[in-house]
């Protein structure tokens, strides 16, 4: 189940379709490379504290038309446990993103960030048909089998946006192959497109449809879809007719894009309260008013938000109300509606459960401090307490997520920081469960790599998963648990003369300040790199929320490694990579683990010759945005360039107030600053507190007008600070999307432009910019 939390924090490797996580964040160079067009004076004085936002185009000797924008103060005064905070910028925040102060101050930002990369404004077009050029626009997704059609997307050559299309199978009643292939040409039976994004996106700006090939009703005839059309992630669900597209019934209006058929006739969805958390579950029958819907839940607990899915026989929906590490959990039986929901798990606090079902039982995934790296269990429909242990906790290996077939169980897991896929037979259904052995690990080839379960028919032998490594570009395989093959069903294909073998990826440990051993993921091209630490590299990081940054693929990411760029992900903690106690060490009263993780990362690829200083760039964004933040302000020395994508880095003042999103659901990540003694510490290390009078590296900041989960004002507020306290001639840019959330704009052209622009931000900060008529120019 999906998360309430600020970001994905792995949107900023790769981004993955149809996957959205709901509401849930150096030492100057003494010549600094490619600075942001300056006056005429060639240095500042000495006592100079508002560096170039000081200097003004009005005064006649400079050179750009365009002058840093200065946000004017006003003085916010808070209080709390003697302390006094003066916030000059809180004047930002305005929640109905109208005020025409505001709005103006941003497209002044916009303004200044345009005129500075002006210069560079060939090289990022160059750079972003480079990465366009890479992409087979006129493409297909892996067919996935249901009932009896292949479903898949389809991509159009030069359209931002793909079609939901589907296939008669020929033989449906035949079984299920790793063998098999959807049948194309002209003796095939015809395409059907059943909602095209391209069309339906005309009239917006921003356009996203949420996990539209789940929700297909189990007689393949309807199709319900959720819609957002600003990027808030308050969403409209629509049911069409999946043959002919019309639409069926009226829209639900104002939900989350958590919606799951009930049996042909009926849905259940998930709306949100003023705050946006995710509170009530709702059941709809067709042909009715949404006015005259049942609510079957309302959570009341402004630390719970509610979260829904579906067993993979389709014969239940589970209803989960979580915090941050507790979970109770309710069944929903779709042929006894009547029924409403039950109680499977009770919420017992510091417990977390995850549910599924086959035949006649439950099968649970539990975690507690007891078992932090998770137990699995199974219990019987009529006895939901009499639990049976399938798989023990284990010290070593951590079981993230499970998969149920008729005749199998599917384990992901992750053991050392790298994953693994276990597949187990059961017994057949109505023979007792018992504790399950002998389970059979499927292999991969790279030495890090990245792999997610997808789409599976529950009544087959047949898991489908993707696998890609930093390396090795995403890869849809069939595999059959009962004879361990495993067959390719679709390479993502990268044009441009890609070859994987052109490419190292490596493994590394940086040792943090307390002795813990900090994996790090490495890739580079061999011909390119000298590792004598002249190279330039990119080293990302998020740490929050258990989440796993796992070494995947990305397409864009092959023009800095062909510029002969080092790239590294940081497995830091507050993440989840090696187990449960990773992300307790890095969240709460630890929460500095995570930063100082990271720069000890740093320090590690300086010491052993993979980069310098001056040739050493990151990045983060969201929750590791506020990464971004805390580590600039405590070794600013130690990096070149910064970019911070939607930073989380206005902690205590965000935590402080309970009506904005996310909030109250994330006392248990942070900690509630209400008490005295997470409010300073959270002082101690939130960015927006912590700018002072220093020298900071290049820095870009990007954030969303619309962003639910970060408030633009977040990262306008961290701009307008450095901006007057910081003593350096560097480039200070922020690029606010005015027409997009979180996950910025939505077409997947449009997303590339923005890597673009990012990789040219970075060529400009290190001083990389090719002249023209080069190569790579």
């Amino acid at each position: 189940m999906a998360r309430n939390l600020r970001g994905a924090g792995a949107s900023a490797v790769l981004y993955l379709p149809g996957v959205l996580f709901y509401l849930n964040r150096t030492r100057p160079p003494t010549t600094p490379p490619l600075a942001v067009p300056r006056c005429s004076r060639t240095a500042l004085s000495s006592t100079s504290s508002g560096s170039t936002a000081r200097m003004s185009a009005a005064a006649g000797n400079c050179s750009d038309p365009v002058a840093p924008p200065a946000a004017k103060k006003v003085e916010h005064r808070m209080e709390m446990f003697g302390d006094v905070r003066i916030d000059n910028y809180y004047w930002l925040r305005d929640d109905s993103r109208s005020d025409p102060d505001v709005l103006s101050h941003l497209q002044r930002e916009n303004t200044y960030t345009d005129s500075v990369m002006a210069g560079t404004k060939q090289l990022e077009d160059n750079l972003f048909a480079e990465i366009r050029g890479r992409i087979k626009e006129d493409d297909i997704s892996a067919p996935t089998r249901r009932g009896p059609y292949y479903y898949y997307n389809r991509y159009l050559e030069g359209k931002e946006y793909i079609q939901h299309c589907r296939r008669l199978i020929p033989d449906s009643e035949a079984p299920p192959s790793v063998y098999d292939k959807m049948p194309t040409g002209p003796e095939a039976p015809p395409e059907q497109v059943i909602l095209d994004e391209n069309i339906k996106a005309q009239n917006h700006s921003f356009y996203h449809v949420a996990a539209f090939q789940a929700r297909v009703n189990p007689s393949n005839k309807l199709v319900a879809y959720a819609e957002d059309t600003k990027g808030d992630e308050i969403h409209t669900v629509y049911v069409i007719n999946a043959e002919t597209g019309a639409t069926v019934g009226k829209p639900l209006a104002n939900v989350t894009s958590y919606l799951e058929w009930a049996g042909d006739d009926a849905l259940v969805y998930i709306t949100m309260d003023e705050i946006l958390r995710p509170d009530k579950v709702w059941l709809h029958r067709l042909g009715t008013e949404q006015s005259d819907d049942i609510c079957l839940y309302h959570e009341k607990d402004d630390i719970f938000s509610l979260d829904l899915e579906v067993s993979e026989n389709k014969k239940f929906l589970f209803v989960a109300s979580e915090s941050k590490n507790t979970t109770s959990t309710f069944y929903f039986n779709v042929s006894k509606p009547e029924d409403g929901l039950q109680v499977l798990t009770p919420r017992i606090y510091g417990e977390e459960t995850r549910v599924s079902h086959r035949g006649n039982n439950f099968f649970i995934r539990r975690r507690s401090d007891l078992f932090y790296n998770s137990e699995l269990l199974a219990c019987p429909l009529d006895d939901v307490s009499n639990t049976t242990i399938l798989i023990p906790h284990r010290e070593s290996v951590k079981i993230t997520d499970m998969q149920l077939f008729a005749d199998h169980l599917v384990l992901f897991e992750r053991e050392n920081g790298s994953q693994k896929v276990t597949v187990y037979r059961l017994p057949a259904l109505g023979e007792p469960l018992t504790q399950l052995q002998g389970g059979r690990s499927i292999d991969f080839v790279d030495p890090v790599f990245s792999v997610d379960r997808s789409e599976s028919q529950f009544s087959s032998n047949i898991l489908r998963f993707t696998y890609s490594s930093m390396r090795t570009p995403p890869s849809a395989y069939d595999h059959d648990m009962d004879t361990g093959i495993s067959v390719v069903k679709k390479i993502e294909t990268v044009l441009g003369g890609f070859d994987e073998s052109n490419y190292v990826i490596e493994r590394k440990w940086a040792t943090a300040p307390d002795g813990t051993q900090i994996p790090m993921s490495i890739v580079y091209r061999k011909n390119m790199v000298k590792l004598d630490a002249s190279d330039p590299l990119l080293l990302y990081g998020y740490g929050s929320y258990e989440i796993c940054i796992d070494p995947s693929f990305k397409g864009s990411r092959l023009s800095l490694l062909d510029r002969g760029f080092i790239y590294v992900i940081a497995h830091i903690r507050g993440g989840g990579e090696m187990g449960r106690p990773w992300y307790d060490n890095g969240k709460l009263l630890k929460k500095k683990n995570t930063f100082t993780d990271f720069i000890a990362c740093a320090e590690y690829l300086i010491e052993k010759g993979y980069c310098t200083k001056e040739k050493l760039c990151i990045n983060g964004r969201s929750a590791g945005g506020l990464l971004m933040g805390a580590v600039l302000n405590m070794r600013p020395d130690l990096f070149m360039a910064a970019v911070a994508g939607v930073p989380f880095v206005d902690v205590l003042t965000t935590m402080l107030d309970p009506t904005i999103p996310l909030t109250t659901s994330e006392w248990e990540e942070w900690g509630d600053p209400r008490t005295e003694e997470y409010y300073h510490y959270m002082k101690s290390y939130s960015p927006v507190d912590n700018v002072r009078a220093q020298n900071y590296p290049h820095i870009l900041v990007t954030a969303g007008l619309n962003d639910p989960r970060v408030l633009y004002s977040e990262p306008a507020k961290f701009v307008a600070k450095l901006r007057d306290l910081k003593t350096d001639d560097n480039m200070l840019l922020f690029k606010c999307e005015m027409g997009a959330g979180h996950f910025s704009k939505s077409g997947r052209f449009e997303k590339l432009q923005e890597d673009a622009f990012t990789y040219a931000f970075l060529l400009k900060a290190l001083n990389m910019i090719p002249t023209q008529g080069s190569a790579k120019f």
